[in-house]
């Protein structure tokens, strides 16, 4: 079963590893043609585009895939393919009335949505009104990307996870033809990217028909709010909404804060954002995608030990993975940037304004990735309460502290209280799971542990040592700055793995645990 998961998640990371690469050229290309601080358009333009995907992760890869996931593994666990059917047929016709309905009411009401997420673009008419603008035509990609993200929760189910973790590079590829394409045709105007954002949903959904044909899944709409399985996924979803969602909760009043403060803000936070996302989709997403019904199906057919040890088992993961990626981005928060992004209307001064924002996400970077195993460990047993109860206080102090933090430190106070938000939402989670019997440690963790952060010490100060200073990056040429971050990169990976193997941490023996074999 190790041996399984870990397959499965090495082909979901690399699907996203490859959705990542062209999220970055896609921001490469956004980054070049609006830039950061320099106009408008880009913090009316990501404003826009975060309103509907904040309520896509909710009422999509949120709430709505860690409800209904483990219910058709419910129906799976029946053998029964006539009634998966109906409730495919069903569901997705609820979920699809639903949305439309959100939809239509976010576009009627878009000023106000503006009004009250982005109150500070109120000062800037020009903002504003481009920000109304682009939500009222975005807006519709939330009913498609939700549709997608059902499709992408059946054939999780079905363990078929490359399709799904591809299907992002299609929102890329939508975006960059917008801006490359499009854009000259409207007179430049980034109202384009926009455009390219609505085709994009149609794309992906489309995308996923041939798949579910094949499996046999892919049935005509047909809403029955009477159907068992349909209730009881919106009985789960309720809470599992304010569970799922406190990330984006978290990102959304920073969005509003930032929009008091000065141009060039809302970007900062967004292309760091983007940054601390890609190991964050890499791993951390990926192994949640993977584990999430691996759970669901221990639960419905097996014990509480096994149940344990498979949330050890990803926990473990998440410390190798997830410690040594938060330091790496720490320590070359600017090189990245500058790399990656420096480029026609980005400024060096934006390279330091978006650096200092990396720097306080990346520090919650391992919280986050443990969100990803620990709240699966509820929602594979239908508990969508408990992380409701804990999103509730998560997103409580990340309220706190950002209003604390966001005046003397500007933005890079808004990120970090998502780091710190992060760190409380997993504590809990941690917490209540102990609590409750559900995960109980198997041995080894303190050296575990201290292994892990000895090679992560180790690898920093080789990273500390081969960056050098802001200017070095951004007033060099693109062939150096690749050529020299690349090799830092090997550098600290190379040295992290030398630690890893000198050390025995028991790398191999994960990749095939024994004790999963009848998971």
């Amino acid at each position: 079963m190790a041996g399984r998961l870990v397959k499965s998640t090495l082909v979901t990371g690399s699907m996203t590893f490859v959705s990542r690469i062209s999220g970055l050229v896609r921001d490469v290309v956004l980054a070049s043609f609006i830039g950061a601080s320099a106009t408008v358009a880009a913090d009316a333009f990501y404003v826009a585009f975060r309103i509907p995907n904040f309520f896509r992760r909710i009422f999509g890869e949120g709430a709505f895939s860690q409800a209904f996931v483990p219910v058709l593994s419910e129906y799976r666990s029946r053998d029964d393919a006539l009634s998966i059917r109906l409730f495919i047929s069903h569901m997705s016709a609820s979920l699809g009335l639903v949305l439309l309905a959100l939809v239509l009411a976010g576009i009627v009401f878009s000023s106000g949505v503006v009004t009250v997420l982005a109150p500070g673009f109120l000062d800037d008419p020009e903002k504003f009104s481009i920000t109304v603008t682009m939500l009222q035509i975005t807006f519709p990609y939330l009913v498609f990307i939700s549709l997608v993200a059902m499709a992408a929760g059946i054939m999780n189910a079905y363990h078929q996870f490359a399709v799904p973790a591809f299907t992002p590079v299609l929102l890329n590829l939508c975006m960059i033809a917008a801006a490359l394409l499009l854009a000259p045709l409207m007179d430049g105007s980034a109202i384009a990217l926009a455009w390219g954002v609505f085709a994009a949903g149609f794309v992906q959904l489309l995308f996923q028909f041939p798949a579910l044909k094949k499996m046999g899944l892919l049935v005509a709409p047909k809403p029955d709010w009477k159907d068992p399985g349909v209730r009881q996924v919106g009985k789960l979803m309720v809470p599992a909404i304010i569970g799922s969602s406190v990330a984006q909760i978290n990102l959304l009043i920073n969005t509003l804060l930032a929009s008091f403060l000065v141009t060039g803000s809302v970007s900062w936070l967004y292309y760091s954002d983007r940054l601390m996302e890609f190991p964050l989709g890499i791993f951390g997403i990926a192994l949640a995608t993977v584990i999430l019904p691996a759970l669901a199906d221990t639960h419905q057919k097996r014990g509480a030990d096994e149940f344990s040890v498979l949330l050890d088992w990803g926990l473990r993961w998440c410390f190798l993975i997830g410690l040594p990626a938060s330091v790496a981005l720490i320590l070359l928060a600017e090189p990245l940037v500058a790399t990656i992004f420096q480029y026609g209307a980005f400024t060096a001064y934006d390279v330091v304004m978006a650096g200092q924002s990396l720097v306080a996400f990346s520090i919650g970077l391992p919280g986050l990735i443990l969100v990803k195993v620990l709240a699966p460990g509820f929602f594979a047993r239908q508990d969508t309460r408990t992380p409701a109860k804990v999103a509730v206080i998560s997103v409580s102090v990340n309220i706190i502290m950002s209003l604390l933090l966001f005046k003397p430190m500007a933005h890079v106070g808004l990120a970090l209280a998502v780091s710190i938000a992060a760190y409380v939402n997993c504590g809990l989670l941690f917490w209540y799971l102990r609590r409750d019997r559900v995960f109980i440690p198997q041995p080894g963790w303190t050296s575990y542990l201290a292994k892990v952060l000895l090679a992560c010490a180790v690898m920093g100060a080789v990273l500390m040592a081969g960056a050098g200073d802001t200017a070095l990056w951004t007033e060099s040429s693109l062939v150096y700055r690749v050529t020299r971050l690349t090799a830092l990169i090997m550098a600290g990976i190379a040295s992290y793995f030398i630690i890893v193997l000198i050390m025995r941490i028991p790398v191999k023996a994960m990749l095939t645990d024994r004790r999963l074999k009848n998971v």
